[in-house]
């Protein structure tokens, strides 16, 4: 919500200040891979009478930014129906909100169906 006195021009330069903040946070977080450094690992191969266990797998992607300045995964569904690590609560279309705060959860999926 504008403050009063603020322009567009820099409602929108504040917003654009802070998705290339949160942006650059991610961007640090991430591990630094160099070629020499870096070596192939066989992984164990798998008994086929061994039943695998996976977590959901979520069929949407893409992210917002929330008014705290955080990057949220938007609301998305899953392969199983089953809620993904994060979720916070699951909407009423059958999605699962990763939403940190409850104003707003799941308002463009039907309201929250529950908490997690």
């Amino acid at each position: 919500m504008p403050m009063s006195g603020e322009t567009l021009t820099e409602i929108l330069m504040s917003f654009a200040v802070r998705v290339t903040f949160a942006l650059l946070l991610c961007m640090l977080s991430l591990p630094q891979i160099s070629g020499s450094n870096v070596k192939a690992r066989e992984l164990p191969a798998q008994r086929s009478d061994t039943p695998t266990i996976s977590s959901p797998q979520l069929l949407e992607q893409g992210s917002y930014v929330n008014r705290q300045g955080q990057i949220v995964h938007r609301p998305a569904h899953t392969d199983t129906g089953q809620a993904p690590a994060g979720a916070s609560a699951k909407c009423r279309d059958g999605s699962f909100s990763f939403s940190a705060s409850r104003r707003g959860t799941c308002s463009h999926h039907g309201g929250v169906a529950r908490r997690l």
